[in-house]
């Protein structure tokens, strides 16, 4: 949403060279009626002429908007296949826009990174994606949808994103200043590949600003705001992200003018649009309320005489933060479980320790770490192998397979389990324009990174093969097909 500075180096130049990428925003003046309206996912293209405009946001973290996620999708053309934002309304309930579902890929979220790009942060499933009933378009009005989750997002301390009803009258007056939130692009091009969360301040506008684009503006459905001549602006990557008023979620953004020098229009919320979001949240679906408990990595492996580590993260329930005392069942002979703190306040994180002896015989295991607090009990598990003989290294490739345009990103998450010590990960494919990135390159087994490759120009389908070679130089390997069109 604001930097310019360019965080991939040749990738990000590489990139440029390559073909003018998808975007999607809104700026400008004078609006001549050949304009379209163009929703800003991942998607969107840039006209022919436009030129290169920062978004003008300001920094800002998931500290300061506990709620906000990142949107992706398998295929994505943007780093971590960012595609949309949303607002985590309840442990299982993501707010976000409808249109963000048509976009091609199989979706989940990011969630408690500042920087998609840092690595770490939960990786959520979507269980159901429920649009609007009556959303046909972006452009027709509707735009809107809730998102239920495969697991909890651990909001800390159930900070959730409050949102707009019917019952709010008076939130899209014109005059009224809201704050929209995105990991969306910085500048047009996507030059930089920032996928940081930025916030701007967008004046609520007149309806009549609106009009004129696409199949029109409708004030029953639809939210004007910022500036004529979109500085700052929203861009691709900001679909579904909220537009907050006086602390709520009055609006999710929707769509621009195809030039992106023009005004935003947000999905409005304080109608019957946020009553549908209220009956949807409503349902709790797979959640209880109740506080959550989740482990990260998810595998461990150790040798016998030596000990791995892994991080418990509590999410605190709706009856807010209370302590919750940490336990492990499951442990093979001979090994010993320690967390540190052993009892945390939910929405706080603790530290895992498993310790295991000479005698801890070799072999795969299911570790359980057991919560217990005052309104109830949680677990979560985490896989344990113990002992891995040289060359049983065992690569897996998360997707196995992609797709993307000429030029363009295909992202995938890359685990190692085996192994001795650190494990330094590379790859090669034929026709690839430059060697696929990892963040981070060298990771512990039971780890995992996230692999960033450019397409290559000539359509067809090509195999990477994924390398990860230990401290002692035993290697194993992973494929990878990425279908070029």
């Amino acid at each position: 949403m604001k930097r310019t500075t360019t965080r991939l180096g040749l990738l990000a130049m590489a990139m440029a060279t390559i073909a003018v990428p998808m975007a999607t925003s809104m700026a400008g003046a004078e609006e001549p009626t050949a304009y379209r309206a163009v929703a800003p996912t991942d998607e969107a293209h840039i006209p022919p002429g436009a030129h290169t405009q920062i978004y003008n946001g300001e920094d800002s973290s998931v500290a300061e908007f506990p709620f906000i996620i990142g949107g992706l999708r398998e295929g994505g053309t943007r780093p971590q296949g960012q595609t949309c934002t949303g607002a985590v309304v309840a442990p299982r309930k993501i707010l976000t826009a409808a249109h963000c579902k048509d976009a091609a890929g199989e979706k989940s979220y990011l969630y408690g990174l500042d920087d998609l790009n840092a690595g770490g942060g939960s990786r959520i499933g979507v269980a159901s994606y429920d649009k609007h009933p009556k959303y046909v378009n972006f452009d027709q009005g509707y735009d809107v949808a809730v998102v239920t989750t495969t697991s909890d997002i651990p909001v800390p301390n159930g900070q959730y994103a409050k949102f707009a009803t019917s019952a709010d009258t008076g939130l899209n007056s014109p005059g009224k200043q809201g704050v929209g939130v995105g990991y969306g692009k910085k500048d047009h091009n996507d030059d930089s590949r920032d996928v940081t969360v930025d916030k701007a301040t967008f004046p609520i506008r007149e309806p009549s600003n609106c009009n004129g684009v696409g199949a029109g503006f409708k004030e029953a459905t639809m939210i004007c705001a910022g500036f004529p001549d979109g500085n700052p602006t929203i861009l691709p990557g900001d679909s579904g992200g909220p537009l907050i008023v006086d602390g709520k979620v009055v609006g999710v953004a929707s769509w621009s003018r195809s030039d992106f020098h023009w005004y935003g229009v947000w999905g409005r919320l304080n109608n019957d649009m946020g009553d549908w979001v209220k009956e949807q949240v409503g349902n709790p679906g797979p959640g209880d309320g109740k506080f959550a408990i989740s482990v990260s990595p998810s595998s461990l492996t150790v040798e016998p005489g030596k000990h791995v580590s892994a991080t418990v993260t509590t999410t605190a329930g709706d009856g807010g933060p209370e302590d919750i005392a940490l336990t492990a069942s499951g442990l093979p002979e001979g090994a010993k479980a320690t967390f540190q703190p052993a009892t945390v306040k939910s929405g706080q994180t603790a530290k895992l320790t498993i310790e295991t002896s000479s005698s801890t015989p070799k072999g795969k295991t299911s570790v359980t770490v057991n919560g217990a607090a005052t309104s109830g009990s949680k677990a979560a598990t985490v896989g344990l192998t113990v002992g891995s003989a040289a060359g049983e290294i065992a690569v897996a490739v998360n997707p196995g397979s992609g797709s993307a345009r000429p030029g363009f990103f295909s992202t995938a998450t890359i685990s190692v389990t085996g192994g001795s010590g650190q494990l330094t990960l590379s790859a090669s494919g034929p026709g690839l324009p430059f060697p696929p990135f990892f963040n981070p390159s060298t990771i512990s087994s039971g780890g995992s990174s996230t692999m960033q490759l450019a397409a290559p120009f000539q359509p067809g389908s090509y195999q990477i093969t994924i390398t990860a070679t230990d401290s002692g130089g035993v290697s194993g390997t992973g494929t990878y097909t990425l279908k070029v069109a």
